[in-house]
């Protein structure tokens, strides 16, 4: 038996919140001057921010409502869904910047990586409670959910979206570890991985010519390199306290995707470090909560599902931020909360919604 439902966690929707809020802030920001002179409207990027963030919130409350056990039902079906849009995206998506990751039409189009995300892991999390017995025995337990990984990551490396493959085969590796798989089975699949992504960079030239940039940006400043300088001189101008809300100059074509990959940038220039630590400390808040969550939860598959969305959520804020930073190689991939996005912005905040729903029946209080 279930615990009594109680009160959603306070500090995981305290610490959503305030990064969105702070996300819608910079998102206007980073965007005001050259929307306005791109698109002939300085508030275009905000008000489509704000009415994301609306969507967004209705749908992290009625995640919140539905009784998670509900949908453990349906997992498969959802799951399937999931990938068939990731084939229809590479068949009849819409090419953007040269990759293929959009489908439907203009404003009304949307991005099916985001949802394989929280389909993976409600799957994943739904397959190694059921087969926890099995864990221990590669073949049974372990490869299956490699077979999976395997198609996933190549439908959406085809895209291509590398940092989105990387997230995802990451927090799989934590649900594998959560569960109880092997040490030798998880070491193994650590430098299999690592093999795979280094060919994944080599094998494609692009990618190539960005390792190499992130090893050494000044010694290609005009092109491969541009991108990390530009943020990097946007963090160090920031000092401590920030040159102040509205005065960033990296924002003034610049640095590129400004509003959307590199907004921390942004967002450490004009905030300061005092500005990234805010973010860092309520994204640790989130982390810590979930987590909290996940030990705590009355089940196996919530314990997985909570464990998964926090993982998901924590992967991408650290690839994103080492990415403007350059502590890692450039890849695509947004800041949960704060980068102007809706597909991700509501997908994320639906998979927080039912990490919320999970929070109602843990005993952490």
């Amino acid at each position: 038996m279930r615990a009594k439902k109680g009160a959603p966690d306070f500090a995981i929707i305290l610490s959503v919140m305030l990064l969105i809020s702070i996300g819608i802030i910079m998102v206007f920001s980073a965007s005001a001057v050259t929307s306005d002179q791109v698109l002939g409207d300085p508030y275009f990027y905000l008000k489509r921010q704000i009415v994301w963030a609306a969507l967004g919130t209705v749908a992290m409350f009625t995640a919140m409502k539905v009784d998670y056990l509900r949908l453990k039902k349906i997992v498969n079906p959802i799951f399937v869904s999931c990938v068939i849009l990731l084939v229809l995206v590479l068949l009849v998506g819409d090419a953007r910047k040269g990759s293929s990751r959009w489908l439907g039409v203009g404003s009304l189009s949307f991005q099916p990586s985001e949802t394989i995300k929280l389909g993976m892991v409600m799957f994943l999390s739904r397959l190694l409670s059921t087969k926890q017995e099995k864990i221990k025995s590669f073949s049974q337990g372990v490869l299956p959910v490699l077979v999976l990984l395997g198609i996933v990551c190549g439908l959406i490396l085809a895209q291509p979206d590398l940092g989105t493959a990387v997230a995802i085969a990451g927090t799989t590796y934590f649900l594998l570890m959560a569960a109880g798989a092997k040490f030798s089975h998880l070491s193994l699949l650590a430098v299999v991985g690592m093999v795979l992504v280094a060919l994944a960079i080599y094998l494609a030239p692009y990618r190539m010519e960005r390792f190499t940039a992130f090893l050494n940006p000044w010694a290609d400043p005009t092109d491969s390199g541009f991108q990390t300088i530009q943020s990097l001189l946007a963090l160090g101008s920031g000092g401590l306290f920030g040159v102040g809300l509205g005065a960033s100059r990296q924002k003034l074509f610049y640095l590129p995707e400004k509003h959307t990959d590199f907004i921390f940038a942004i967002i450490g220039e004009e905030l300061g470090f005092i500005g990234g630590a805010l973010i860092l400390l309520l994204f640790l808040l989130f982390v810590w909560r979930g987590f909290k969550v996940a030990i705590t939860s009355p089940d196996s598959f919530s314990s997985l599902l909570a464990a998964g969305i926090t993982t998901m959520i924590a992967l991408q804020a650290i690839i994103n931020i080492g990415v403007v930073t350059g502590s890692l190689p450039v890849t695509g991939i947004t800041l949960p909360f704060i980068s102007y996005g809706g597909s991700s912005l509501i997908f994320t905040m639906a998979a927080v919604g039912l990490l919320l729903n999970i929070s109602r029946y843990s005993a952490s209080k």
